[in-house]
């Protein structure tokens, strides 16, 4: 069981942040690599890591953080739980590496690599300031305010047939009346994907959280 990592950007300098993308199951750290490509040219001095999850699918090809085999809205949370170990480690170790600490941590997360971001926010006080959750859910809305001082920002395809957008913007109404830090933007006529709006939304939410942490 070992862990595909993708090191997209590394600044000759130390870094001032680092920018953690997940992917989605069945799909591995390259592709995922080649959206940190964007988030690397507009955060020069960012450490930007694609990280492959230690499982391999189990429907034939790529990574999987749990299994969907199966999978209920009933035991979608047990399967999370027992993943979460290793995701937080793998978060924490290179944090550890380069020296950057949760307050200039970002996780991005696609589908799958979403749902473990959003979910580490419950059992981890402070690992990451910044959670870009694509197209992904909770396994179960949070019950409390999440990790303090973490803002989350929901980007979802109008038209995805694999996590309904309702997904989404639950959450984000539940993190609200929580009262958590959280955006949601709608891609119109998306459907399970990614494309270049919603790359350069997300990357528009960080560089202005990062101007707000600037003046306070």
């Amino acid at each position: 069981m070992s862990s595909e990592q993708v090191i997209v950007q590394q600044p000759e300098q130390r870094a001032n942040q680092l920018i953690l993308l997940f992917h989605g199951v069945g799909d591995n750290p390259i592709s995922m690599g080649e959206v940190g490509k964007f988030f690397a040219i507009s955060f020069p001095q960012a450490q930007v890591i694609s990280v492959g999850s230690p499982d391999v699918c189990d429907f034939g090809r790529g990574f999987q953080w749990f299994s969907v085999q199966g999978v209920t809205e009933q035991n979608r949370q047990s399967r999370i739980d027992a993943a979460m170990p290793a995701f937080i480690e793998i978060v924490r170790d290179w944090q550890q590496k380069t020296g950057v600490s949760p307050e200039h941590t970002t996780l991005v997360g696609f589908s799958q690599g979403t749902i473990m971001s959003l979910e580490s926010t419950k059992v981890e006080e402070h690992l990451a300031s910044r959670i870009i959750a694509f197209s992904g859910r909770f396994a179960n809305l949070p019950e409390k305010p999440i990790a303090t001082g973490t803002v989350v920002h929901f980007i979802h395809g109008e038209q995805d047939p694999v996590i309904n957008p309702f997904q989404s913007k639950s959450a984000a109404e539940r993190l609200k009346s929580l009262g958590c830090d959280c955006t949601l933007n709608i891609q119109a006529g998306m459907a399970h994907g990614l494309d270049s709006h919603m790359i350069n939304t997300a990357i528009a939410h960080l560089q202005n959280d990062e101007l707000q942490s600037q003046q306070h």
